[in-house]
């Protein structure tokens, strides 16, 4: 198999290591396959692609969701450098609401990161010039876009934000 699996410390988030395979040529990695990523659970129909390059090591984005009916699954891929990956359960009634878990990712090592919807996503870069990547399966509304604040330096747009004790999840589980 191409794809190695682990589990997180929330049921739904998968931490996915794609396998390389090396020759003297250099590698070969397949990044995605529909068939595969849904024999692990990973079932969504991605409709759009984004990157984002951080300049600094230690830049901060997130904790971001998109709300129903817009709300977004995610895959995340590092390109380039690594990323302390954060992800935080949003909907109220699930026994983990509030609950959050990280992963560390690399370019280096290909590790994904699969955040369903009814999730804050966040992350902070560990190298300069740090590449993140990530498909999403629903496209980017505006007026869904919401995040949760959290102590750190952060741009205006998120000073915005509500911290997650302020936070009122429209995610149910009955929703999901």
């Amino acid at each position: 198999m191409f794809l190695e699996v682990q589990s997180s410390d929330l049921e739904w988030v998968k931490l996915l290591r794609p396998k390389e395979v090396v020759d003297e040529r250099g590698y070969l990695v397949e990044t995605f396959n529909a068939r595969t990523y849904a024999e692990a659970g990973v079932d969504c129909v991605f409709v759009q692609d984004n990157q984002s390059l951080s300049r600094k090591a230690g830049t901060i984005r997130g904790l971001y969701c998109q709300l129903p009916p817009a709300a977004q699954s995610k895959l995340v891929r590092i390109l380039r450098g690594s990323v302390f990956d954060v992800v935080v359960d949003l909907p109220v009634g699930r026994p983990t609401y509030g609950r959050w878990c990280s992963a560390i990712l690399t370019g280096q090592e290909w590790e994904q990161d699969f955040i369903p919807c009814g999730f804050a996503h966040g992350f902070c870069t560990l190298e300069p010039d740090t590449e993140i990547t990530y498909k999403v399966d629903n496209f980017y509304a505006p007026s869904c876009a919401a995040g949760i604040r959290w102590d750190a330096v952060i741009s205006e747009k998120d000073s915005g934000l509500p911290f997650f004790k302020d936070f009122v999840s429209p995610f149910c589980m009955r929703s999901l």
